[in-house]
């Protein structure tokens, strides 16, 4: 069986890979800047971004410190991203990666259930 992920919200839809950069970018134009998913298989998927940089965390289940999608060759650090509780949070960007590259990485994690095969990530554990 293949694993299916739902937003996680106050009314969750089930979200297929192909809608995936779709979505993303209509809860950004809704000033949506943290998006969480959760899998038939318990795992968890957030994206965060300030629109030009995003922080994709990939989690195995509760209580799991993750990993997450690097950019290494990036220098500076990048503020603006809004959680949805309203923090605001800054991170270096070697710890985020181009929006582009985000809405890919979690389309390929939400077809396939894992990282693609060139991705660069880091676990945190």
């Amino acid at each position: 069986m293949i694993e299916s992920w739902m937003t996680d919200d106050d009314t969750p839809v089930r979200v297929s890979s192909e809608t995936v950069p779709d979505t993303l970018r209509a809860r950004i134009d809704n000033g949506r800047l943290e998006t969480w998913w959760t899998s038939s298989a318990g795992r968890s998927l957030c994206f965060v971004t300030n629109t030009e940089r995003a922080m994709v965390m990939l989690f195995q289940g509760e209580g799991d410190p993750g990993e997450h999608a690097v950019d290494p060759q990036a220098e500076g650090s990048s503020d603006g991203f809004v959680l949805s509780h309203g923090q605001h949070d800054e991170y270096p960007d070697q710890d985020t990666v181009l929006i582009s590259e985000a809405f890919r990485l979690v389309k390929h994690i939400v077809s396939t259930g894992s990282w693609p095969a060139d991705a660069r990530w880091v676990a945190d554990r």
